[in-house]
């Protein structure tokens, strides 16, 4: 297994003089995909939960629905691959959109389609501390941000506690991830809250739809078509926050605004 740190070397100039310091920096690797023995692609990723990554990218990619459409995942021995063998055939895409996702997201997924699912009738309802309460939880999670920085985390929350999380050097593939965790430890609280560290783009938001989560929290800032997509979606979504402070965009009633 690869490990998601590698040890490195560096020189700091401060206050008019040198330092030499000695640290850990995340690692960012391409893993390729098989699927059914085609290759499909390959991810800009961090390795770590790499078969929660695969999964839940074919789950968001809407190319499965269940683990019972999966036969087999498994990362080979050097680590930069991921065979998934499904239970069905899976055409590959004939085309990858690149996204704006960091590290180079990629779908196929049609953005701009009139959206198939709608959460205008749910009734979720949260307060704004425990949106505060959420971000607190998120920070306390980031485990491996904090040996090394330079890493997005997502987390799936019930509106409680925190359930999943996962990190990864490209924030889309955060929530490639929880939806794999999710799927692989039949996990689907009824209660559905995404945080993340990262920008709120489309595939962000088209990932969250996919997830079932009609709140959607970010510490940064969303796109214009996030912001579109989750009026149309009836997501709430949710910026800058921070614990006593946060933006929101759409959809505001969950949050008592």
């Amino acid at each position: 297994m690869i490990s998601p740190e590698k040890a490195i070397q560096y020189d700091r100039y401060e206050f008019k003089k040198w330092e030499h310091h000695e640290a850990e920096t995340i690692v960012e690797m391409p893993v390729s995909l098989t699927v059914n023995g085609v290759v499909w692609l390959s991810f800009m990723c961090t390795p770590v939960d790499l078969e929660a990554m695969a999964v839940g990218f074919l789950y968001n990619e809407g190319v499965i629905e269940t683990m019972e459409d999966v036969a087999d995942v498994r990362v080979c021995e050097h680590g930069d691959n991921v065979d998934v063998w499904l239970n069905h055939q899976a055409e590959q895409p004939t085309s990858w959109r690149r996204t704006s996702g960091c590290t180079g997201g990629v779908t196929a997924v049609d953005l701009l389609a009139k959206p198939n699912v709608s959460f205008e009738e749910n009734r979720l309802n949260v307060g704004p501390e425990a949106v505060g309460h959420l971000v607190e939880r998120l920070f306390e999670s980031q485990a491996l941000y904090r040996e090394t920085g330079g890493v997005h985390t997502s987390a799936l929350s019930d509106g409680e506690k925190i359930v999943l999380v996962a990190e990864d050097i490209g924030r889309h593939n955060t929530l490639d991830k929880i939806a794999g965790l999710c799927l692989m430890n039949e996990v689907w609280p009824e209660t559905r809250i995404l945080i993340t560290t990262g920008r709120i783009s489309s595939e962000m938001l088209q990932k969250a739809a996919r997830l079932q989560a009609p709140i959607l929290i970010s510490r940064t800032s969303p796109s214009s078509l996030s912001i579109e997509m989750a009026e149309r979606y009836g997501i709430t979504l949710i910026g800058y926050a921070r614990r006593h402070r946060f933006n929101v965009y759409t959809n505001g009633q969950r949050v008592g605004l």
